[in-house]
């Protein structure tokens, strides 16, 4: 892998922006981020092309961003992003963000402003820089991998030829994974692969480009299957999904991985997804009537508002009373921390009002947290401290602010566990929690027996 191409190192700007970003992004929007197997990217200055699966809009490129220490890729993203306003579309140029054209979305005849992108981005591959692509065009909303477009593997072979194939071009797949699409303080993950030159496609490539492209193809969308979780059962994904998240922590346990780390479920739901469709090639009916109770157990559940686990750990009186009893007390200390914190999640929810496409919401919640809310109020409070009382004061508030911002999340997490644990505890004695009660007793029984023969 001998590479004399240069690396491409970020301005100063760049890289102050990034760790502003950074921050805030493994800090307070995820309570833990993981960046698995990065010792297979290859080295700066390598022609490099990143493909990933593609969930969680701006997150899932900023989780590949983030594995880099030094180095600044160029990610090939929906063009819509870039015309909300000139100076956004300006500020995306200088990230590092091109616009790829769609049919579905910007129309036949806007294919053509692709060739600009593309040429851009065969001139940055083969000059030794990184560039990453979704070949999904599109987020997906659910853990499986879609349909590939064979757009990067002509870029790529593309790229080559601008050099008369005398460089080698490195395709790294990879996925990105998380605990939770929707909420902050989650976990999430970024895992890569093994990089595939394509320098032995070459000849192939100058006879029969498609094949050629084909070819390479088939070896990415093998890794990123290998790595990721990849649901296929779209029939029966609603149920899978609920006992991967339920009864999957379980399964987790009793096969000896860490039901906590989300490497590790990753692992445990990769295989209890695996021994389900197992399963189902030998016992469908048993299958089948498994996932439809899965979803009445569901169902039941989200009717009570209660919480799954609490069937296992149900919260004695007195533990009840001593978390009532501090969130009373807390009450007054959550208040004063939801300014301005509260605005970087209510100003994003009522934008996405406006908006069908709900996997959007941490795109907005990071972007207009980070470029707006945070940098303008933030800024606004110290000031105002400044005014009414002194400099310091408000010095040691400003740095507080994203410990309070932790605060007011997990006082709200703790009170609506405490709401959870009333309601399970008021309903115990009810026909319907009983009902749900051994319902799910007996779902996990037979799950056991389908399981493990």
């Amino acid at each position: 892998m001998a590479i004399t191409k240069k690396a491409n190192k970020p301005h100063i700007l760049y890289r102050l922006f990034k760790a502003y970003v950074r921050f805030f992004h493994d800090r307070i929007y995820y309570r833990r981020t993981y960046s698995l197997q990065t010792e297979h990217i290859p080295a700066d200055g390598t022609p490099l092309l990143i493909v990933s699966n593609h969930q969680n809009c701006l997150n899932d490129p900023l989780g590949i961003l983030f594995a880099f220490r030094d180095r600044k890729p160029y990610f090939i993203t929906r063009a819509d992003v870039f015309a909300y306003h000139p100076l956004i579309g300006k500020f995306l140029y200088a990230i590092g963000l091109l616009p790829a054209f769609r049919i579905d979305y910007e129309g036949e005849a806007a294919l053509e402003k692709n060739e600009a992108t593309f040429r851009r981005s065969e001139r940055e591959l083969v000059n030794g820089h990184t560039v990453v692509m979704y070949p999904e065009s599109g987020h997906q909303d659910r853990h499986w991998l879609g349909a590939f477009s064979l757009g990067y593997a002509k870029l790529a072979f593309e790229a080559a030829e601008l050099d008369d194939f005398r460089t080698e071009i490195f395709i790294l797949p990879a996925c990105n994974h998380y605990s939770d699409y929707f909420h902050i303080q989650e976990q999430m993950l970024v895992k890569f692969g093994t990089p595939i030159s394509i320098r032995p496609y070459y000849e192939l490539y100058r006879t029969r480009p498609r094949t050629a492209q084909r070819k390479v193809n088939a070896l990415v969308r093998k890794q990123i299957e290998d790595l990721m979780l990849d649901i296929r059962d779209s029939d029966h994904y609603p149920a899978i999904d609920f006992l991967r998240n339920t009864w999957g922590r379980s399964y987790a346990l009793s096969h000896g991985y860490d039901a906590e780390a989300l490497p590790d479920r990753l692992l445990s739901d990769r295989a209890l997804v695996a021994a389900l469709q197992q399963a189902q090639a030998t016992e469908a009916e048993a299958v089948r009537q498994v996932y439809d109770d899965a979803l009445r157990l569901r169902d039941g559940i989200r009717e009570l508002k209660i919480s799954d686990d609490l069937f296992d750990r149900p919260l004695s009186p007195g533990a009840l009373l001593l978390r009532t009893g501090l969130s009373i007390l807390l009450l007054p200390a959550w208040i004063i921390s939801l300014w301005p914190n509260v605005l970087n999640l209510v100003i994003p929810a009522l934008l996405l009002r406006r908006m069908t496409d709900k996997m959007f919401y941490g795109t907005f919640l990071l972007a207009i947290s980070l470029l707006f809310t945070i940098p303008v109020f933030y800024t606004l409070t110290f000031v105002l401290i400044w005014m009414y009382v002194d400099v310091w004061t408000a010095a040691a508030y400003l740095a507080a602010l994203p410990s309070l911002a932790l605060f007011a999340w997990h006082y709200r997490k703790f009170v609506v566990r405490t709401l959870q644990a009333w309601r399970f505890r008021r309903h115990m004695r009810t026909e319907k929690q009983r009902t749900l009660q051994a319902l799910r007793t007996d779902l996990h029984r037979r799950l056991k027996q389908l399981l493990e023969k």
